[in-house]
């Protein structure tokens, strides 16, 4: 049998018991006070921990941005989820490039919002080109949008979501459209949530674009060309490689434009050379090539560093002359000529390309044009 012990304690009289010197008391009160603050502290980051998912649609380039979008996202305190229906807010990172891109991001925004008719009110998010072209008029067509973020507010978007779930206290609600400018400075992009698989990582470049394709619009909402600072640009491939990153795939809008708004004389030739010399990287690739900017120092790279993949992406999108007349795009002669060029320099070259071809009705009629102007030349 188990029995329980009482022992009456006998306490001196508080006229009787010494004082504890001030300076122990105002000590032990301090670390009381501060225990109890950590404890309240840490109970306050569990209740208020949210989670966040993202829809990521469009090209690498939106995908660098989402991930950077995310890795903001931790450090602010919020789980990534890739459980839409788990999210206490959805974020698409919509693309707004053709017709069928614009349609699939207004799709997963109305989809996202459809969520809501479980009972649990997620804030839907929507960010990416198709925010930073229609702001207003999206938000006004889109009610089920909580808020339209573009590129210049990047930054603030974990304290937007902060206040649309109560996180927060506000003086008043901010704008429900967030969108600002195109042109926008780089900010760093190596602590990211990374979407891709661990051993291959987008690198940015630059970012922009300077050209004016009749059929394209994305100068207008992702601004003028710039190539990515070269220092900030090494430091980020560094530390990708060291989170065990062993292919850089490199982009921008026009890639083998990279340095050539600069006048230190660093282009692409000379990162390729900077990157491959990074312990711990095995492949170096070159997506989103223009049909120009290949000096003889970027061919020459590509043809002897054993660490460049034998490989250009180069959307080329047609070769008809007058076509590429209408279009705004280097002529065929051109186009042939530097073509046969990069085959004699770089041997077993693989050129991965896209043609505007059909009748989609998406890209200025180009893709509609007669069956002569379509046929392989």
């Amino acid at each position: 049998m188990a029995f329980t012990r009482h022992v009456a304690l006998q306490l001196p009289s508080t006229s009787s018991r010494p004082l504890l010197p001030a300076r122990s008391r105002h000590l032990r009160i301090s670390a009381q006070a501060a225990a109890a603050v950590a404890q309240e502290q840490n109970e306050a980051d569990f209740v208020v921990r949210k989670k966040v998912s993202m829809v990521s649609l469009g090209c690498p380039k939106n995908v660098v941005d989402g991930e950077v979008l995310l890795g903001d996202l931790t450090r602010a305190g919020f789980e990534i989820t890739s459980q839409h229906e788990e999210a206490d807010a959805i974020v698409v990172n919509t693309c707004a490039f053709v017709e069928d891109a614009k349609a699939e991001s207004l799709e997963a925004i109305v989809e996202a919002a459809s969520l809501n008719e479980d009972g649990k009110r997620r804030q839907v998010i929507v960010t990416g080109c198709l925010a930073q072209r229609y702001g207003p008029s999206l938000a006004e067509d889109l009610p089920e949008a909580d808020l339209v973020m573009g590129f210049q507010n990047y930054g603030n978007l974990p304290g937007a979501i902060a206040e649309r779930l109560g996180m927060q206290a506000t003086a008043s609600s901010s704008s429900r459209v967030q969108v600002g400018e195109a042109t926008v400075p780089f900010r760093p992009e190596w602590d990211r949530h990374r979407l891709t698989p661990r051993h291959t990582a987008y690198l940015r470049v630059a970012e922009g674009c300077n050209h004016a394709c009749t059929f394209c619009a994305i100068p207008g909402f992702r601004g003028k060309f710039r190539s990515k600072p070269w220092h900030a640009l090494l430091d980020e491939a560094r530390r990708l490689v060291a989170s065990g990153v062993v292919e850089l795939n490199l982009i921008a809008e026009d890639t083998n434009q990279y340095g050539q708004d600069r006048r230190d004389g660093r282009g692409l030739g000379a990162l390729l050379r900077e990157l491959s010399a990074l312990p711990g990287v095995r492949w170096l690739r070159l997506l989103y090539c223009y049909p120009s900017y290949f000096d003889d120092d970027l061919i020459q790279e590509i043809a002897t560093n054993s660490k460049v993949c034998k490989y250009i992406d180069m959307p080329l999108q047609h070769i008809n002359n007058l076509t590429l007349l209408a279009m705004n795009r280097p002529p065929q002669a051109h186009t042939k000529a530097l073509l046969q060029k990069l085959r004699d320099r770089i041997p077993g070259l693989v050129l991965r390309t896209t043609f505007i071809t059909g009748k989609c009705m998406q890209c200025s009629g180009f893709c509609g044009r007669s069956t002569s102007q379509s046929e392989p030349y």
